[in-house]
This record gives C-alpha cells, sequence and structure tokens, in this order.
C-alpha cells in the first residue's frame, strides 16, 4: 500500500482498494492474452460491473499480496474474482468481483472474444461459484 492511499483513521481509503484491485487485473491480463497485445489487435477490456468486500483492516506500511481467478466467461463477457491479502501475515483484507466486457476499440461497441482468448479463459477458470455478481442474459 502506498502512503498516499490512507486516510484519515490511518488505514487504506476506500477508493485505493479499487486501484489496487485494478493493478491485480493488470498483473492478470498477460496470463489471459488480454492487456497491451490485446489493445494491438484494436480489441480491449471495460468493466461493467464491480463489487468489493472489505474483510479486514488495511493500514499503512501493510504490504499487500493478490491472488486472481477466472470464474465465468461467455463469447463476450469475463468474470474474475481478486482476493487481497496481508503479503507476510497471509489474511485476506478484500476481495473484489469484477464483470468486464470485450470491446472493439474502433467501434466502441461491445463485441467477442477472440478464439485464443477464449482458449485461455477455459484453461484458468477455475469453476469456483462467484458471490454477488453473474452472467445475466
Amino acid at each position: 500500500m502506498l502512503p498516499g492511499w490512507v486516510d484519515h483513521y490511518g488505514h487504506m481509503n476506500l477508493a485505493y482498494y479499487l486501484v489496487a484491485f485494478d493493478l491485480a487485473t493488470d498483473a492478470l491480463w498477460p496470463s489471459l492474452g488480454l492487456g497491451k497485445g490485446f489493445q494491438d489487435r484494436g480489441l480491449g477490456t471495460f468493466a461493467a460491473e464491480s463489487w468489493q468486500a472489505y474483510t479486514r483492516e488495511v493500514t499503512q506500511g501493510a504490504p499487500l499480496a493478490f491472488e486472481s481467478e477466472v470464474l465465468a466467461f461467455d463469447a463476450k463477457r469475463l468474470l474474475c474474482r481478486h482476493t487481497m491479502f496481508h503479503a507476510t501475515e497471509g489474511w485476506q483484507a478484500a476481495e473484489n468481483e469484477v464483470l468486464y466486457l470485450c470491446v472493439d476499440l474502433t467501434a466502441r461497441r461491445v463485441g467477442a472474444w477472440p478464439d485464443d482468448v477464449l482458449a485461455r479463459f477455459a484453461e484458468r477458470a477455475t469453476g469456483a461459484a462467484a458471490k454477488r455478481l453473474a452472467l445475466r442474459r
């Protein structure tokens, strides 16, 4: 956690949890064929919905670690969960579920994931149940 992320209570400010989870997304993307190379193909990922739960207080100076998993996906959507841990003590601090969309960056419209990306999703999918979000029709 960065020093500027601390609020007047001496713990991590609400807004920076989402920043930290977004950085966890950036770390996950290359393993899924997303990120810069995906953007070079004229495609991107946009978050459509997000849910956070705060399990335990994170105070200034706490080292953080993240685990990320693919929960579900379909032709145009991807549902992931990130879990934040204290990096040395191992306890869970928070979790985040995010529903991402595949977006054609030229048209700025939702499109289909390429087959190679869908294959990576299938390889990484854990089969774990989401706690709050879902792929809805």
